[in-house]
């Protein structure tokens, strides 16, 4: 069973209402979190693309990627939970796991179940918060993976 239904939570999930790129993100996080990210994704077979601008390398290790030059240009790794579910993560700070979902791609409450899935391996891997807020809006999560709960939760009324 999904943990959110979709009928509850659609309104989250109009990019007219929420934005295109929703911001997701864990925060309070260390370079040991990315890694921990970066395994994950290898473990549960993600397909994923790592690059530095229009440069596609191999994934490297969250110490090496988190210790490029403030000049550099910012990296990415994309990373399909499913065939047609994209999350581009960027890599701007230690201290806060970041990344964009497309909300065009997540919805209908299969779609929805992919994300709450995904968002559930980051959080149970991380022991840690994952929440989704409205584009530009950062500071008021709609909704998110809660660590006590173990599950997807709303954090804002719909």
């Amino acid at each position: 069973m999904a943990d959110l239904l979709w009928g509850d939570v659609s309104c989250f999930f109009d990019p007219d209402l929420m934005g295109t790129l929703p911001d997701v993100c864990v925060p309070n996080t260390s370079r040991e979190d990315w890694q921990a990210v970066l395994d994950l994704v290898a473990e549960k077979g993600w397909k994923c693309q790592y690059s530095e601008g229009e440069t596609v390398l191999p994934v490297p290790r969250a110490e090496d990627v988190l210790s490029r030059p403030a000049d550099a240009e910012c990296p990415n790794l994309r990373v399909w939970p499913a065939s047609d579910v994209l999350a581009i993560f960027r890599f701007h700070a230690d201290d806060e796991v970041d990344f964009d979902v497309d909300l065009r791609e997540l919805q209908g409450q299969e779609r929805l179940h992919v994300f709450c899935g995904f968002l559930r391996e980051i959080g149970r891997r991380l022991g840690k918060p994952v929440l989704m807020a409205p584009e530009g809006d950062y500071g008021h999560p709609v909704l998110g993976f809660d660590v006590k709960a173990d599950r997807l939760v709303l954090l804002a009324d719909p």
